[in-house]
């Protein structure tokens, strides 16, 4: 499918991804409701290897893939859920804005 053929590529290419790039594409897999465990332990993990690279904003978005990844799989330890609480709070620190 498009969204395998994403997720692989991603995968493959995640050396070339900036912070901005990898938070961009696991909150674009997430909404779509990708299936897929693995990819978002694997991608995780990597992102969780560079957390210090990560913005405020970056990191808000994350919080949002971490709790959905809780909800959809409670039992499986994925990367993020280790920097929940740094993630969360660069999440209350953001602005509210209304969507564009």
């Amino acid at each position: 499918t498009l969204f395998e053929a994403i997720a692989t590529e991603a995968l493959r290419r995640i050396n070339d991804f900036n912070s901005q790039d990898m938070a961009n594409t696991l909150w674009a897999l997430a909404c779509v409701g990708w299936d897929s465990h693995e990819f978002f332990i694997a991608f995780g993990s990597a992102i969780a290897e560079r957390l210090a690279e990560f913005t405020g904003i970056h990191k808000s978005q994350l919080y949002g893939v971490a709790l959905y990844l809780r909800i959809k799989w409670p039992n499986v330890d994925f990367p993020l859920a280790r920097h929940r609480e740094s993630l969360r709070y660069a999440y209350t620190q953001q602005e509210s804005a209304p969507s564009q």
